[in-house]
């Protein structure tokens, strides 16, 4: 036999090669002394010596493989060093590195999402790399997944609604409900919040219950959403003096309680900064609070941020920081003609009340009404708007709707006053606050009514064990009652009773409905 026709794969690898300084397993070693046995290529047993399987084959191929191609990739990387760095003075090398550049700064707020002491370059390459693996993995189990039936069309009812025009020549949509203006002992306005219209109010609050503690309850459009028209320029003031001129419009004289859930607090904390001389008192919902409040501490601000989904977090940043994105994504859920689920188009996380609430009948109804009348106008910019003026500057802080007053005093007064147990004076608001806030509640976490009630010391923070975002505030009987209750104690009724039949028109009617006594019923 030859000496070819004896070696090795391994040593005949390595004569194809030359020296490449790779180190191939088993070449020079355990590989050579069997070749100069002469053992043979399917591991016949000769002069007492084993040659190694197909299974050790495979193996030793495999990494020898690996390292010749990790090697042509370390030399592909030298040349293209090279020519980048032969190529650092040229004019597209130049532009490239300013763009870079800049759009890193634009980026660099992403960093603080990474772990501490972490290479921000190689995590983000992870990131990207873990990102496309997954559109992968998703993209090839799509095309197994059973039918699903399609979502309905959302119906958009006639304009209904009553208007108003404001002093800037817009118009303002509203609704009424419970008594009526001369009879009413209390009158509450209610500003919605994301996604709603002046159809929600407090969904599922009776009539009766109105009746009996003589309330008035007007909801709104805010502008551009319903029947109102848009505002361009809109800020949380132009939003106060909405409500101020609606108030005015209905005359409404004395003064009226500002009703605030979730992102529509923001529009009621509003009312009390800018017209509490109008506001009686507030009853806030899960308020919603600035997630970018430079008074928040870190704790409030990470346990705010942990409670929230994902892409809720997503679209807080896109507002932020790209605004210009979101209606790419409001055009794909609920701009786009269909009807969908809150916990999905909202992008939230729900407790087990809430989903056992959002799941019924009753609330899906209120559901795709409230948001169609919502969409109606099928304009994104109203909904940007909201979005942005979410975590955005406000204009104030919390802190300013309840201060105590500055006064300037001398130097013996303040060191009386270092001493003494007097309490200084309060301006701001100083009608009563309430605040009910569901422990199970993960649209807006507990720890946002704690830096409430923190920033706004007169507030009374109501905590509801076991409730969620939308479990106490919607359709229940018993809760509206005892919201009621507390705000406005014993209920009496309205103002001026309700008109009573006269005698003679309750002798027609008694007349009209007698039944004979020969008359028999079947």
């Amino acid at each position: 036999m030859s000496a070819a026709a004896t070696m090795t794969w391994h040593e005949d690898l390595a004569t194809l090669v030359g020296d490449t300084s790779i180190g191939l397993p088993g070449v020079g070693g355990q590989a050579a002394n069997a070749a100069a046995a002469g053992a043979g290529w399917y591991g016949e047993e000769e002069e007492g010596r084993l040659e190694e399987g197909w299974a050790q084959q495979a193996r030793g191929f495999a990494e020898s493989t690996a390292e010749m191609l990790r090697e042509l990739g370390r030399g592909v990387w030298d040349v293209a060093a090279q020519s980048l760095a032969s190529a650092e003075d040229s004019e597209l090398a130049r532009r490239l590195r300013k763009r870079a550049a800049a759009t890193g700064k634009r980026l660099s707020f992403l960093n603080e999402y990474l772990p501490e002491e972490r290479d921000p370059t190689r995590c983000w390459l992870v990131v990207a790399a873990v990102a496309f693996v997954t559109l992968l993995v998703l993209g090839v189990g799509s095309g197994n997944e059973t039918p699903v039936e399609l979502p309905k069309k959302l119906v958009i009812s006639p304009p209904s609604a009553n208007r108003i025009q404001l002093p800037d020549g817009r118009h303002l949509a509203y609704e009424e409900q419970g008594v009526s203006a001369n009879r009413a002992r209390v009158t509450l306005i209610a500003p919605h919040t994301f996604l709603s219209s002046r159809l929600a109010g407090i969904p599922g609050i009776s009539a009766s219950l109105l009746e009996e503690f003589g309330a008035r309850l007007v909801t709104y459009d805010l502008p551009g959403f319903g029947e109102s028209d848009p505002h361009p320029g809109r800020n949380l003031n132009s939003s106060a003096l909405d409500m101020l001129h609606l108030a005015n419009a209905l005359d409404i004289v004395n003064k009226f309680w500002v009703v605030g859930y979730s992102g529509g607090g923001m529009h009621a904390w509003s009312a009390l900064r800018y017209i509490p001389d109008r506001v009686a008192g507030a009853a806030m919902f899960a308020p919603m609070a600035n997630p970018y409040d430079s008074k928040m501490t870190k704790d409030e601000r990470h346990k705010t941020w942990n409670s929230w989904s994902t892409k809720r977090k997503l679209m807080h940043i896109l507002a932020r920081r790209f605004p210009s994105l979101l209606p790419f994504f409001y055009r794909q859920s609920f701009l786009s003609g269909k009807q969908g689920q809150p916990e999905s188009w909202l992008s939230l996380s729900l407790g087990k009340k809430d989903k056992t609430l959002v799941e019924g009948p009753v609330f899906n109804a209120f559901w795709e009404r409230n948001v169609a009348e919502s969409v109606r106008q099928g304009n994104a910019l109203p909904f940007v708007e909201e979005a942005v003026l979410q975590v955005s500057d406000w204009g104030f802080s919390l802190s300013d709707i309840q201060m105590q007053k500055k006064e300037d005093r001398g130097f013996f007064e303040l060191v009386k006053a270092l001493f003494s147990q007097d309490e200084r004076e309060w301006v701001g608001f100083l009608g009563p606050i309430h605040i009910w806030q569901g422990m199970d509640d993960r649209v807006v976490s507990p720890v946002v009514a704690e830096f409430v009630r923190r920033m706004v010391p007169g507030a009374t923070v109501h905590k509801l064990l076991d409730e969620g975002h939308f479990s106490y505030f919607c359709f229940c009987d018993e809760c509206h009652r005892q919201v009621f209750s507390t705000l406005f104690g014993v209920p009496e009724g309205p103002i001026n009773p309700a008109p009573q039949p006269s005698d003679d028109v309750a002798s027609e009617l008694t007349e009209e409905t007698t039944v004979p006594d020969n008359v028999t019923e079947h």
